[in-house]
């Protein structure tokens, strides 16, 4: 198994996928993320922030658009350890945002107003893998 950490779809296959239609129903996707040390925005921008920190400016009004289009924020934590396999390095944190369906999603990161945010998670992350999953089952509550 192998894998490389990106933050755009790669080549033409992957973004023709991504555009088709996909599973019926929710998706919950999967972003295992890995911070830069340091930001680096694309513009030069002079800048004291952590890779993290110019992610979080990215997250805090990604999850405003995502719920615009009638998605929402799962779950998200600090990958801390890994039990079983291996992986080097280790990604930083792990999110779990599910949509409507795929188009929601495309439709969210095609906005105008996701394009204005999407300058601090290119200065933030050194790469990510980002899964498409459709779920099975949910826990029982209570």
């Amino acid at each position: 198994m192998r894998f490389l950490n990106e933050l755009y779809p790669s080549g033409e296959a992957q973004l023709r996928a991504l555009m088709e239609p996909g599973p019926e129903g929710p998706i919950v996707m999967v972003n295992l993320l890995k911070f830069k040390e340091n930001a680096a925005y694309e513009d030069a921008r002079a800048t004291t922030l952590s890779g993290r920190e110019a992610y979080n400016l990215y997250g805090r009004e990604v999850v405003k658009l995502v719920q615009e289009v009638g998605g929402r924020l799962l779950f998200g934590a600090d990958v801390t350890f890994l039990m079983l396999g291996q992986a080097e390095p280790l990604w930083d944190q792990v999110v779990l945002v599910e949509y409507p369906n795929r188009a929601a999603l495309v439709r969210m990161a095609m906005s105008p107003a996701y394009q204005e945010i999407a300058v601090h998670r290119t200065a933030g992350l050194a790469g990510q893998l980002n899964i498409e999953t459709v779920p099975q089952f949910v826990s029982a509550k209570g």
